[in-house]
């Protein structure tokens, strides 16, 4: 503090005042919004999502948040109200026919534009680069400017045809009361979620109640209470597919190997009227028959059988 050298110090260099606020640079914050995931910080590749809060992130950044169970997350704030897949949309983006990207500054000496987008409206042609209010529905993932929902209104999306709501309708990288109201309506569809989950697991609990029971003692409905036309045709078709009697009869009578029917009596041969030479044949004719002089000693038994 000499001025040795003969400096002079001036007011600021002596005099510390307070510090001027750092002004974000508006141009990059909307370069970073849209062309830069959310969660890891790099550029934005398909698969492209969004959360209900109207975040873009990759898929992969999202799937990798998901798996990862330590106790400390990478910048776990920027997705902590996300807790599985299905809080985020998978965007179906139109291509921007302008957009060249890097294609055209091979050898670094091009100016990059900022506001060139690589995305653009399918109906109304704007860019989406920050500068125009971007949604997407909910139910299909289609994203707009929100110049064409205001101006072409229907309650179908303009490109798939799905139905849509108001609530299904989310603004993109909003200001912070957009982010607000989107919280809100985040909060109560997964309070009525919740209460409809619990209301069917007892519905679910009383139905099978009902089938075991019906199960266990089934009721006159399952006994076999038919009309009276019904098993008259069962039965007439029953006589139908019978064989008659006398049929089984012949067949008996003429000599074929068969059943006997089953009321027939057992006859002998030899009270039958054949003749002698006919019943020699079998074992219960006289001829057949030996006296006990003639039979075998035990020891010398044969096989014939009497």
């Amino acid at each position: 503090m000499g001025c040795d050298g003969g400096t002079i110090p001036k007011r600021h260099e002596l005099v510390k005042g307070p510090k001027k606020v750092e002004k974000v640079d508006k141009n990059a914050e909307l370069v970073a919004q849209w062309n830069y995931c959310t969660l890891s910080q790099e550029i934005l590749r398909r698969p492209i999502v969004a959360c209900e809060l109207g975040r873009l992130y990759n898929k992969d950044a999202i799937i990798e948040f998901l798996l990862d169970k330590s106790s400390e997350k990478a910048l776990g704030k920027a997705a902590s109200h996300i807790k599985s897949i299905k809080n985020v949309t998978e965007l179906r983006l139109s291509d921007n026919p302008a957009w060249e990207g890097d294609k055209g500054n091979t050898k670094g000496d091009k100016h990059d534009d900022l506001q060139r987008a690589r995305f653009i409206c399918p109906v109304v042609g704007l860019e989406m680069n920050g500068r125009h209010r971007f949604c997407f529905l909910r139910c299909c993932g289609c994203v707009f400017s929100e110049r064409a929902l205001k101006e072409i209104k229907a309650e179908v999306c303009h490109t798939c045809g799905a139905a849509f709501q108001e609530d299904d309708v989310i603004v993109l990288n909003g200001t912070k009361e957009d982010v607000e109201t989107l919280k809100r309506r985040m909060e109560g569809r997964r309070l009525r979620s919740k209460l409809g989950k619990k209301t069917k697991k007892p519905k679910v609990a009383e139905s099978l109640s009902k089938s075991d029971v019906s199960e266990e003692a089934p009721g006159p409905s399952k006994m076999k209470t038919g009309k009276p036309e019904e098993t008259s045709l069962d039965s007439q078709e029953k006589k139908t597919t019978l064989p008659p009697r006398s049929a089984a009869a012949q067949g008996s009578s003429s000599g074929k190997a068969g059943k006997p029917p089953c009321g027939a009596m057992k006859r002998s041969i030899a009270d039958s009227g054949e003749s002698e030479a006919y019943k020699s044949l079998f074992t219960t004719h006289s001829s057949a028959k030996r006296s006990k002089e003639e039979s075998a000693h035990w020891v010398t038994h044969t096989s014939y059988c009497f």
